[in-house]
């Protein structure tokens, strides 16, 4: 089960950035390709990975779940992409787009 969820602010524990979930998936879901060359330290493909929207940044990534933390900075994040997945945010976190 997933320990973080669509709209929490998250920060990685190595590289230090904050973002915001947009999406989590129960297990691993990109290429075996994708995970050879970039998931250098090999989590577990079997535990949550998320989609994050990286602070300040023009990029997403795609984590592992236990290389991420709940951020103590529960300032807004400055994405361009913000808008297409959430839509507020309430000092806490961020409420997505509810689909009609």
């Amino acid at each position: 089960m997933a320990k973080f969820k669509a709209g929490q602010i998250v920060k990685h524990l190595k590289f230090g950035y904050r973002g915001v979930v947009y999406q989590a998936d129960e297990e691993f879901a990109l290429s075996d390709e994708w995970y050879e060359q970039v998931a250098r330290s090999r989590p577990p493909k079997s535990a949550p990975w998320y989609h994050v929207l990286v602070d300040k940044g023009l990029h997403t990534t795609y984590v592992a779940e236990r290389h991420l933390s709940t951020s103590g900075d529960r300032s807004q994040i400055q994405h361009p992409s913000l808008g297409e997945y959430f839509e507020s945010f309430d000092g806490l976190g961020y409420h997505p787009r509810t689909l009609h």
